[in-house]
């Protein structure tokens, strides 16, 4: 796999912020809205989970849907198997992700755990060999907001991390694009916990397949704080610290630090990213919070706050349905009809993001490319 050269992708993957100021603009009462007046290269789309609005999620089709509707990198979250193999699923309970529960013979296997202090019955990817784990089935995670998603249910198989790799190879090698991978480690306190540590085996996919250096088409993500410095001593692929709107990362949590997500958003908190990771990704409400009337509310200064101290800032997630929409943004009254997800990217890159996050990457890439042609 090729690295990033010359694109946006490449100044994000290689921790460069991609905001060009003059040394004036570089104090403190900078806003965010400047900052990006300033830009000089495109805002990075990832497409979340695949292109997930389209095709169940974590599929080897919703990537593939996702790098053909132009999205600059894919994000395989990444849990461990009974056997210690990455797979890609959001969560390690996959009754809602996977037929498992109209398999009798997995019917023994439903249990009840506690993962990062919540209690949870279901089946678990770790309670499963791969070989087990591939007899089963993707299916729509929500069929509600997502009903023409069901079209697929029983289609796709549950995809190894090296499955992934391999997919973008070779659609690299057929479209003559430079594709990025993102991937999430998901629970790693608790992975580690039963043994099933994710760092080791996703450094040496990582490694092998080329992407383990600092301009590598790739970026790893984590809620928690001590695995993402675990992977910062074992290759120099980008870190992003994704922070959660309030509470805490769960590692922070059984370590009893007190340091919480809002902490992170602050000046010492960035810093504090800044010495083992390469990006920060705040929930998008840090960005700009939504009013009582679920209107977008006034931009703070976090993405310029974010790049002052060399931090690239990565939001997430951009859904187009009118439900998940600013109340602008939305077409018509049905809840789960498509709305204007452009009218909510445009005031997100005005403030000074550098890259997003969405479930249609189709329309995050039109998004995007009509706010570089408006602000050139």
């Amino acid at each position: 796999m090729r690295a990033l050269t010359l694109t946006a992708a490449a100044a994000l993957t290689a921790g460069t912020v991609l905001v060009s100021t003059p040394a004036s603009a570089a104090s403190t009462t900078m806003t965010a809205v400047q900052a990006a007046k300033h830009k000089h290269a495109e805002p990075v789309v990832f497409g979340h989970r695949g292109a997930s609005g389209y095709r169940p999620e974590h599929t080897l089709a919703s990537y593939e849907l996702a790098i053909q509707q132009g999205a600059d990198f894919v994000e395989p979250d990444v849990v461990s198997t009974k056997d210690g193999v990455l797979v890609t699923r959001h969560e390690n309970e996959i009754s809602g992700t996977t037929d498992v529960a109209d398999r009798p013979e997995f019917a023994g296997r439903k249990t009840t755990k506690t993962i990062d202090g919540k209690a949870l019955t279901g089946w678990f990817t770790e309670d499963f060999t791969l070989a087990e784990l591939k007899t089963l089935r993707a299916k729509e995670r929500i069929p509600g907001d997502r009903p023409d998603n069901t079209a697929y249910d029983g289609l796709f198989e549950v995809p190894t991390f090296e499955e992934v790799l391999d997919l973008v190879e070779a659609k690299e090698a057929e479209t003559g694009r430079t594709i990025g991978v993102a991937p999430e480690t998901k629970h790693p306190t608790y992975f580690d916990s039963i043994g099933l540590s994710l760092e080791e085996p996703l450094a040496k996919s990582l490694r092998r397949h080329g992407l383990a250096g600092k301009h590598a088409a790739a970026v790893v993500q984590s809620f928690e704080i001590s695995n993402l410095k675990d992977l910062n001593r074992m290759v120099n692929t980008p870190l992003v610290q994704l922070i959660d709107f309030g509470g805490a990362p769960y590692d922070q949590v059984v370590a009893g630090t007190g340091v919480t997500n809002d902490d992170l958003v602050t000046d010492k908190g960035l810093r504090s990213i800044k010495k083992y990771a390469d990006q920060v990704a705040p929930y998008k409400y840090y960005v700009i919070p939504r009013n009582a009337d679920a209107t977008l509310g006034e931009p703070t200064d976090l993405a310029a706050r974010a790049e002052r101290i060399g931090l690239p800032t990565v939001i997430w997630t951009m859904r187009a349905e009118n439900k998940n929409l600013p109340a602008e943004c939305r077409k018509g009254t049905d809840p789960i009809a498509i709305g204007d997800l452009g009218c909510e990217v445009g005031p997100y890159l005005d403030a000074g993001v550098d890259a997003f996050f969405t479930d249609q990457p189709d329309l995050g890439v039109a998004a995007r490319d009509a706010w570089v042609a408006a602000n050139r």
